[in-house]
Protein backbone atom coordinates (compact mmCIF):
# COMPACT_ATOMS: atom_id res chain seq x y z
CA UNK A 1 0.00 0.00 0.00
CA UNK A 2 3.14 2.10 -0.40
CA UNK A 3 1.31 4.46 -3.45
CA UNK A 4 -1.44 5.25 -1.05
CA UNK A 5 0.31 6.05 1.94
CA UNK A 6 2.49 9.08 -0.21
CA UNK A 7 -0.37 10.26 -2.61
CA UNK A 8 -3.52 9.70 0.40
CA UNK A 9 -6.23 12.36 -0.45
CA UNK A 10 -4.67 14.15 2.78
CA UNK A 11 -1.71 15.13 0.06
CA UNK A 12 0.94 14.63 3.24
CA UNK A 13 4.04 15.81 1.75
CA UNK A 14 6.39 13.09 1.29
CA UNK A 15 9.25 13.41 3.92
CA UNK A 16 6.09 13.18 6.52
CA UNK A 17 4.88 10.42 4.88
CA UNK A 18 7.98 8.32 5.03
CA UNK A 19 8.27 9.60 8.90
CA UNK A 20 5.18 7.88 9.83
CA UNK A 21 5.90 4.45 7.80
CA UNK A 22 9.20 4.25 9.56
CA UNK A 23 7.54 4.63 13.12
CA UNK A 24 4.63 2.18 12.12
CA UNK A 25 7.56 -0.35 11.18
CA UNK A 26 9.64 -0.11 13.50
CA UNK A 27 7.48 0.76 16.31
CA UNK A 28 8.90 -2.15 18.45
CA UNK A 29 12.25 -0.28 18.94
CA UNK A 30 10.78 3.26 19.97
CA UNK A 31 11.13 4.67 23.47
CA UNK A 32 8.55 6.82 24.32
CA UNK A 33 8.17 9.36 27.01
CA UNK A 34 6.79 9.14 30.28
CA UNK A 35 3.41 10.56 30.61
CA UNK A 36 4.78 12.61 33.22
CA UNK A 37 7.42 14.14 30.42
CA UNK A 38 4.90 14.07 27.94
CA UNK A 39 2.96 17.21 30.42
CA UNK A 40 5.73 19.15 30.03
CA UNK A 41 6.92 21.94 27.85
CA UNK A 42 10.36 22.85 27.58
CA UNK A 43 11.56 24.92 24.56
CA UNK A 44 14.67 23.58 22.44
CA UNK A 45 16.37 27.11 22.81
CA UNK A 46 16.30 26.96 27.07
CA UNK A 47 19.24 24.91 28.80
CA UNK A 48 17.97 22.66 31.25
CA UNK A 49 20.54 20.33 33.09
CA UNK A 50 19.35 16.81 32.92
CA UNK A 51 19.72 16.61 36.93
CA UNK A 52 17.30 19.18 37.27
CA UNK A 53 14.07 17.70 39.11
CA UNK A 54 10.69 19.13 37.11
CA UNK A 55 7.19 18.45 38.52
CA UNK A 56 4.73 17.58 36.09
CA UNK A 57 3.15 20.07 33.33
CA UNK A 58 6.15 22.26 34.04
CA UNK A 59 6.49 24.72 31.24
CA UNK A 60 9.75 26.33 29.85
CA UNK A 61 9.49 29.47 27.57
CA UNK A 62 12.55 30.18 24.95
CA UNK A 63 16.33 31.24 26.11
CA UNK A 64 15.39 29.71 30.02
CA UNK A 65 18.29 28.20 31.81
CA UNK A 66 17.93 25.39 34.71
CA UNK A 67 20.55 24.55 36.59
CA UNK A 68 21.66 20.94 38.09
CA UNK A 69 20.27 21.48 41.63
CA UNK A 70 17.06 23.26 40.82
CA UNK A 71 14.09 21.91 41.68
CA UNK A 72 10.58 23.06 40.27
CA UNK A 73 7.33 21.94 41.81
CA UNK A 74 4.48 20.87 39.29
CA UNK A 75 3.00 23.50 36.62
CA UNK A 76 5.95 26.29 37.19
CA UNK A 77 5.97 28.24 34.47
CA UNK A 78 8.77 30.13 33.43
CA UNK A 79 8.74 33.03 30.60
CA UNK A 80 11.26 33.49 28.28
CA UNK A 81 14.78 34.40 29.53
CA UNK A 82 14.22 33.65 32.98
CA UNK A 83 16.89 31.69 35.02
CA UNK A 84 17.30 29.23 37.77
CA UNK A 85 20.52 28.74 39.62
CA UNK A 86 21.90 27.58 42.72
CA UNK A 87 20.27 24.76 44.70
CA UNK A 88 16.89 26.35 44.40
CA UNK A 89 13.64 24.36 44.85
CA UNK A 90 10.53 25.91 43.52
CA UNK A 91 6.79 24.78 44.89
CA UNK A 92 3.98 24.24 42.77
CA UNK A 93 2.31 26.62 40.68
CA UNK A 94 5.26 29.54 40.42
CA UNK A 95 5.75 31.76 37.71
CA UNK A 96 9.16 33.54 36.75
CA UNK A 97 8.22 36.58 34.63
CA UNK A 98 10.53 37.61 31.44
CA UNK A 99 14.35 37.96 32.96
CA UNK A 100 13.74 37.19 36.26
CA UNK A 101 16.63 35.22 38.18
CA UNK A 102 16.17 32.86 41.06
CA UNK A 103 19.66 31.31 43.10
CA UNK A 104 22.82 31.80 42.74
CA UNK A 105 25.36 29.34 42.42
CA UNK A 106 26.61 29.87 46.25
CA UNK A 107 26.63 27.48 49.12
CA UNK A 108 23.19 27.54 50.84
CA UNK A 109 19.88 27.59 48.90
CA UNK A 110 16.93 29.83 48.09
CA UNK A 111 13.58 28.15 48.65
CA UNK A 112 10.06 29.28 47.70
CA UNK A 113 6.68 27.87 48.58
CA UNK A 114 3.54 27.78 45.97
CA UNK A 115 2.06 29.96 44.34
CA UNK A 116 4.53 32.78 43.65
CA UNK A 117 4.94 34.64 41.42
CA UNK A 118 8.65 36.67 40.22
CA UNK A 119 7.85 39.24 38.12
CA UNK A 120 10.57 41.18 35.18
CA UNK A 121 14.12 41.27 35.66
CA UNK A 122 13.36 40.40 39.45
CA UNK A 123 17.26 38.97 40.77
CA UNK A 124 15.96 36.91 44.29
CA UNK A 125 18.61 34.61 46.54
CA UNK A 126 21.80 36.10 44.93
CA UNK A 127 24.55 37.28 47.26
CA UNK A 128 24.29 39.70 49.61
CA UNK A 129 25.95 43.30 49.75
CA UNK A 130 27.33 43.11 52.63
CA UNK A 131 31.02 43.38 54.10
CA UNK A 132 30.64 40.72 56.24
CA UNK A 133 30.08 38.08 54.15
CA UNK A 134 32.63 35.77 53.11
CA UNK A 135 33.07 33.77 50.06
CA UNK A 136 32.58 29.77 50.33
CA UNK A 137 29.82 30.59 53.38
CA UNK A 138 26.85 28.94 53.13
CA UNK A 139 23.40 31.94 52.75
CA UNK A 140 19.76 31.44 52.69
CA UNK A 141 16.68 32.73 51.42
CA UNK A 142 12.98 31.13 52.09
CA UNK A 143 10.16 32.18 50.97
CA UNK A 144 6.48 31.15 51.49
CA UNK A 145 3.68 31.07 49.71
CA UNK A 146 1.24 33.28 47.31
CA UNK A 147 3.51 36.09 47.25
CA UNK A 148 3.57 38.44 44.55
CA UNK A 149 7.06 39.87 43.96
CA UNK A 150 6.88 42.59 40.79
CA UNK A 151 9.37 43.89 38.20
CA UNK A 152 12.76 44.43 39.54
CA UNK A 153 12.78 43.56 42.79
CA UNK A 154 15.94 42.23 44.47
CA UNK A 155 16.15 40.00 47.47
CA UNK A 156 19.35 38.82 49.11
CA UNK A 157 20.54 35.95 50.89
CA UNK A 158 21.40 35.71 54.41
CA UNK A 159 25.16 37.13 55.48
CA UNK A 160 25.81 34.22 57.71
CA UNK A 161 25.63 31.10 57.75
CA UNK A 162 23.74 31.21 61.34
CA UNK A 163 21.22 33.37 59.72
CA UNK A 164 18.61 33.44 57.26
CA UNK A 165 16.50 36.18 54.96
CA UNK A 166 13.03 35.08 55.09
CA UNK A 167 9.69 36.72 53.68
CA UNK A 168 6.27 34.81 54.87
CA UNK A 169 2.56 34.54 53.00
CA UNK A 170 0.35 36.27 51.22
CA UNK A 171 2.55 39.38 50.70
CA UNK A 172 2.65 42.19 47.73
CA UNK A 173 6.19 43.17 47.23
CA UNK A 174 5.79 46.01 44.32
CA UNK A 175 8.09 47.33 41.71
CA UNK A 176 11.99 47.76 42.67
CA UNK A 177 12.14 46.97 45.78
CA UNK A 178 14.76 45.70 47.97
CA UNK A 179 15.39 42.89 50.69
CA UNK A 180 18.51 43.29 52.33
CA UNK A 181 20.45 39.86 53.69
CA UNK A 182 18.96 38.63 57.28
CA UNK A 183 15.61 40.33 56.73
CA UNK A 184 12.63 38.98 58.32
CA UNK A 185 9.30 39.79 56.31
CA UNK A 186 6.10 38.45 57.66
CA UNK A 187 2.95 37.69 55.75
CA UNK A 188 0.22 39.67 54.50
CA UNK A 189 2.43 43.33 53.74
CA UNK A 190 2.33 45.50 51.13
CA UNK A 191 5.56 47.06 50.23
CA UNK A 192 4.81 50.02 47.80
CA UNK A 193 7.18 50.68 44.72
CA UNK A 194 10.73 51.34 45.92
CA UNK A 195 10.84 50.66 49.22
CA UNK A 196 14.20 49.67 50.86
CA UNK A 197 15.02 47.66 53.42
CA UNK A 198 18.36 47.37 54.86
CA UNK A 199 20.02 44.29 56.72
CA UNK A 200 18.34 42.78 59.12
CA UNK A 201 14.92 44.42 59.56
CA UNK A 202 12.01 42.74 61.18
CA UNK A 203 8.40 43.42 59.12
CA UNK A 204 5.84 41.70 61.35
CA UNK A 205 2.39 40.96 59.61
CA UNK A 206 -0.15 43.50 58.04
CA UNK A 207 1.84 46.58 57.68
CA UNK A 208 1.82 48.61 54.80
CA UNK A 209 4.60 51.08 52.98
CA UNK A 210 3.53 53.79 50.75
CA UNK A 211 6.28 54.67 47.85
CA UNK A 212 9.92 55.52 48.04
CA UNK A 213 10.48 54.87 52.19
CA UNK A 214 13.80 53.38 53.22
CA UNK A 215 14.47 51.65 56.60
CA UNK A 216 18.02 51.46 58.19
CA UNK A 217 19.51 48.58 59.06
CA UNK A 218 17.96 46.43 62.41
CA UNK A 219 14.71 48.44 62.74
CA UNK A 220 11.49 46.77 62.99
CA UNK A 221 8.12 47.17 61.55
CA UNK A 222 5.09 46.55 63.73
CA UNK A 223 2.12 44.70 62.50
CA UNK A 224 -0.55 46.79 61.11
CA UNK A 225 1.25 50.16 61.02
CA UNK A 226 1.76 52.23 57.75
CA UNK A 227 4.59 54.20 56.76
CA UNK A 228 4.05 57.74 54.40
CA UNK A 229 5.64 57.55 51.19
CA UNK A 230 9.13 59.43 51.07
CA UNK A 231 10.27 58.59 54.71
CA UNK A 232 13.98 57.65 56.26
CA UNK A 233 12.83 54.98 59.14
CA UNK A 234 15.93 54.95 61.78
CA UNK A 235 14.07 53.70 64.70
CA UNK A 236 11.34 51.03 65.37
CA UNK A 237 7.92 51.45 64.22
CA UNK A 238 5.26 50.30 66.94
CA UNK A 239 2.31 48.00 66.31
CA UNK A 240 -0.73 49.97 64.84
CA UNK A 241 0.84 53.33 64.24
CA UNK A 242 1.62 56.06 61.27
CA UNK A 243 5.20 57.07 60.57
CA UNK A 244 6.09 59.96 58.10
CA UNK A 245 8.63 62.00 57.28
CA UNK A 246 12.10 62.61 55.91
CA UNK A 247 13.28 61.59 59.63
CA UNK A 248 9.56 59.50 60.16
CA UNK A 249 8.03 60.80 63.27
CA UNK A 250 4.85 59.62 65.13
CA UNK A 251 1.83 60.65 63.36
CA UNK A 252 -0.52 58.73 65.18
CA UNK A 253 -2.87 55.30 64.58
CA UNK A 254 -3.05 53.76 61.39
CA UNK A 255 -7.04 54.02 61.96
CA UNK A 256 -8.40 53.02 58.48
CA UNK A 257 -5.52 50.28 58.28
CA UNK A 258 -7.15 48.99 61.54
CA UNK A 259 -10.72 48.99 60.22
CA UNK A 260 -10.09 47.43 56.99
CA UNK A 261 -8.36 44.54 58.72
CA UNK A 262 -11.61 44.32 61.17
CA UNK A 263 -10.75 45.54 64.10
CA UNK A 264 -14.04 46.49 66.24
CA UNK A 265 -14.65 49.81 67.02
CA UNK A 266 -14.39 49.30 70.86
CA UNK A 267 -10.87 48.15 70.25
CA UNK A 268 -9.71 51.19 68.02
CA UNK A 269 -11.49 53.58 71.04
CA UNK A 270 -9.17 51.72 73.77
CA UNK A 271 -6.47 51.59 71.37
CA UNK A 272 -6.93 55.76 70.38
CA UNK A 273 -7.05 55.94 74.45
CA UNK A 274 -3.96 54.25 75.55
CA UNK A 275 -2.31 56.17 72.34
CA UNK A 276 -3.06 59.81 73.75
CA UNK A 277 -2.15 58.61 77.54
CA UNK A 278 0.95 57.02 76.11
CA UNK A 279 2.22 60.02 73.80
CA UNK A 280 -0.11 63.09 74.79
CA UNK A 281 -0.12 63.07 78.33
CA UNK A 282 -1.81 66.07 79.51
CA UNK A 283 -0.78 65.45 83.28
CA UNK A 284 2.62 66.90 84.37
CA UNK A 285 2.93 64.09 86.88
CA UNK A 286 2.38 61.46 84.25
CA UNK A 287 6.63 60.40 84.58
CA UNK A 288 8.32 59.03 81.90
CA UNK A 289 7.42 56.90 78.87
CA UNK A 290 7.77 53.67 80.87
CA UNK A 291 5.81 54.85 83.76
CA UNK A 292 2.66 55.68 81.37
CA UNK A 293 3.20 52.73 79.58
CA UNK A 294 2.89 50.66 82.75
CA UNK A 295 -0.02 53.29 83.89
CA UNK A 296 -1.68 51.79 80.69
CA UNK A 297 -1.19 48.59 81.69
CA UNK A 298 -2.52 48.33 84.58
CA UNK A 299 -5.77 50.38 83.66
CA UNK A 300 -8.95 48.71 84.88
CA UNK A 301 -10.13 49.56 81.64
CA UNK A 302 -7.40 49.30 78.65
CA UNK A 303 -5.82 46.80 80.15
CA UNK A 304 -8.26 44.03 79.23
CA UNK A 305 -8.09 44.56 75.36
CA UNK A 306 -5.06 42.29 73.75
CA UNK A 307 -4.65 44.88 71.37
CA UNK A 308 -3.64 47.51 73.83
CA UNK A 309 -1.65 44.69 75.57
CA UNK A 310 -0.14 44.16 72.05
CA UNK A 311 0.70 48.30 71.51
CA UNK A 312 2.56 48.34 74.84
CA UNK A 313 4.60 45.60 74.53
CA UNK A 314 5.42 46.47 71.15
CA UNK A 315 6.45 49.43 72.58
CA UNK A 316 8.48 48.60 75.64
CA UNK A 317 10.44 46.00 73.31
CA UNK A 318 11.85 48.88 71.09
CA UNK A 319 13.60 50.33 74.13
CA UNK A 320 15.07 46.70 75.01
CA UNK A 321 19.25 46.82 74.95
CA UNK A 322 20.38 46.47 71.24
CA UNK A 323 17.29 47.51 70.05
CA UNK A 324 16.89 51.62 68.46
CA UNK A 325 13.98 53.26 70.30
CA UNK A 326 10.64 54.32 68.62
CA UNK A 327 10.71 56.93 66.60
CA UNK A 328 10.39 60.44 67.35
CA UNK A 329 6.03 62.18 68.54
CA UNK A 330 5.23 64.42 66.56
CA UNK A 331 2.79 66.93 68.88
CA UNK A 332 0.30 67.65 66.24
CA UNK A 333 -0.87 63.71 66.17
CA UNK A 334 -4.43 64.01 65.51
CA UNK A 335 -5.41 60.67 66.84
Amino acid sequence: HMSSLFFSSSRRPLSVALRRFTLCRFSSIVTYATEEEKSRFIHPSSVVHPNAILGEGVSIGPFCTVGPFAKLGSACQLYPGSHIFGNTELGDNCILMTGAVIGDDLPGHTVAGRNNVFGHHAVIGIKCQDMKYKFGNECFLEIGDNNEIREHVSIHRSSTPSDKTVIGDNNLIMGCCHIAHDCKVGSNNILANSTLLAGHVVVEDYAHTAGGVVVHQFCRIGSYSFIGGGSVVSQDVPKYIIVSGERAELRGLNLEGLRRRGFSAMEIKCLRAAYRKIFMPTDTSSGNIEDRLSQVEHHKDLGLFPAVSSMVQSIRDSFAENRRGICKFRSWSGS
